[in-house]
């Protein structure tokens, strides 16, 4: 069972696209049979014994209990208490459950540390609006990007990592940003901007990818299979090698003075 979580609440410049990407995950694995789906949007889920409201036992629905991945896709500071926070953490690392975010799981958790380690880096910033741009294919074998071309020039608002070590997670896609304008938010010298990676949290496996901004994206069908590839990988599936590897040579970062750019816009 796949737990579709999207709890948005204290998100800026809310994203009107989590809707549609939602029911098309519900849809791909209702029609595929690879598995059954639940939506939700408030985080009192995330728990091995959620509770109602009034702070009862939640009678039916579901739970991290019955649950073998995670789909997320919270925005900024989710509200999740510690209790949940904790549940998650024992989810993923201890029990080896899968965990696969889209594109404003990246910015989530803000004000916890660990969230960090789950994901397998942090929000810096993006390409200015729904840019256009080449995305190069790293690992053409992984199940959920075998089927792009070496590179691709895709439009979409790619979210930044940083904090992020390519000795922990294996690199799927990459932005190549080195035809760009400069940029107050391309904080890196080397031009590595991961967009899409695997790795492993404890006995978990974690997928994270940018892509996935509006609402077309999500009715594109490289998209829809690469997630859809990414759920099936994440709850074991399928198998993958996805030993961490370096940045590849000849990696150009944007020519200028990032410096002088026009300042980062928080979303």
């Amino acid at each position: 069972m796949l737990l579709a979580w999207a709890d948005t609440r204290n998100g800026v410049a809310q994203h009107d696209s989590n809707s549609h990407a939602l029911a098309v995950i519900e849809r791909i694995g209702y029609e595929s049979g690879a598995y059954d789906t639940y939506i939700r949007t408030d985080s009192n889920i995330i728990s091995f014994q959620p509770q109602k409201t009034t702070g009862g036992p939640a009678s039916g629905g579901p739970s991290l209990a019955m649950a073998d991945a995670i789909f997320f896709m919270g925005h900024r500071d989710v509200p999740l208490d510690d209790a949940g926070k904790a549940d998650l953490v024992n989810f993923i690392k201890e029990r080896g459950k899968g965990f696969v975010a889209a594109h404003v799981g990246l910015t989530a958790f803000e004000s916890w540390p660990e969230f960090g380690n789950i994901i397998g880096g942090r929000f810096v910033g993006h390409v200015f609006g729904n840019a256009s741009g080449p995305v190069v294919n790293e690992d053409p074998n992984f199940p959920a990007t075998k089927h792009f071309a070496p590179v691709t020039t895709m439009a979409d608002e790619f979210y930044l990592p940083k904090d992020y070590s390519r000795e922990k997670l294996r690199v799927l896609q990459r932005l190549d940003i080195s035809g760009f304008a400069p940029n107050a938010n391309y904080t890196r010298t080397d031009g590595d901007y991961p967009i899409t990676w695997a790795m492993m949290y404890g006995k978990g496996r974690v997928f994270y990818s940018s892509l996935g901004h509006d609402t077309k994206a999500w009715d594109n069908p490289d998209i829809s299979r690469m997630y859809y590839e990414a759920i099936k990988w994440a709850m074991g599936l399928t198998d993958a090698d996805i030993t961490p590897r370096p940045l590849p040579a000849g990696v150009t970062p944007p020519q200028g003075d990032p410096a002088a750019a026009t300042p980062p816009v928080k979303k």
